[in-house]
């Protein structure tokens, strides 16, 4: 069994910044390619970014490029995400998932329970 667990959302003005972290445990020796979603209240959830097992590959939305950045530390097996010029709009239970990469771009593996994230105006 795989636990993802995330942390650090919070109340910030628009143009604030946020960090967030996950952590994905469960099996030995395994590092997780590991990506953000968000769900709005009265909407899907969305794919924001992920990231590789490595590094070396990332993957954002649209919406969010140029104010995120994902990044990881694999000796903690914790993946962040830092969240520039917030706006109201990225108000949002943000979850965190882990899995095959194919898996975690299509919205499935392993979920997180969630954090919320609100940007005041």
């Amino acid at each position: 069994q795989v636990h993802v667990a995330e942390s650090g959302g919070g109340l910030v003005q628009a143009g604030g910044s946020l960090r967030l972290s996950c952590a994905a445990s469960g099996r030995p020796s395994t590092i997780y390619n590991m990506g953000w979603f968000r769900q709005a209240p009265g909407k899907e959830r969305e794919f924001v970014a992920a990231i590789n097992w490595s590094g070396s590959n990332t993957n954002y939305a649209d919406s969010v490029k140029g104010r995120f950045t994902i990044s990881r530390d694999n000796a903690k097996n914790t993946v962040y995400l830092q969240m520039n010029s917030l706006k109201p709009e990225d108000t949002a239970v943000y979850y965190c998932a882990a899995g095959a990469w194919q898996s975690v771009l299509a919205g499935s593996g392993y979920w997180g329970q969630g954090t919320q994230v609100t940007v005041s105006s």
